[in-house]
């Protein structure tokens, strides 16, 4: 029951991080200026956070989601997290280097975290251009 609250906590947070990128805000006069750049670094790692630790409490509740160089991935919690966020993180940037590969479920879930890494570059420079010509 918990890891399912935890669950749902997390992606109310991934959500709520998303919503902030498309709602009116507003921008200094600078296009790129050290706060956007933040608010950005901040985005990112919210997100990628965010699906790493779905990623771990699936692994936590016994789902085989990753392999690690072909071998499901073992060792301890540490271990494990490490393994999760380093996936998260190139699966978000899509950088792909093919050593960690997911599994089942994971594999809808690294979709959808893929899309909104396209997403967030093209939301935030519309966002900017948009709020600025205001």
């Amino acid at each position: 029951m918990v890891y399912y609250l935890f669950f749902v906590i997390v992606v109310i947070v991934i959500y709520l991080s998303l919503r902030t990128l498309f709602t009116p805000y507003k921008l200094r006069d600078k296009h790129l200026s050290f706060e956007n750049f933040m608010f950005l670094v901040f985005i990112y790692l919210t997100i990628l956070i965010g699906f790493g630790l779905i990623y771990m409490i699936l692994e936590l509740r016994g789902y085989d989601v990753l392999l690690d160089n072909g071998l499901p991935i073992d060792g301890n919690f540490f271990v494990k997290l490490q393994t999760v966020i380093y996936f998260s993180g190139i699966t978000l940037f899509s950088v792909g280097y093919g050593d960690v590969a997911p599994l089942g479920i994971a594999r809808g879930i690294a979709v959808i975290e893929a899309l909104i890494g396209y997403a967030i570059p093209a939301a935030f420079v519309v966002r900017t251009f948009v709020e600025g010509k205001k």
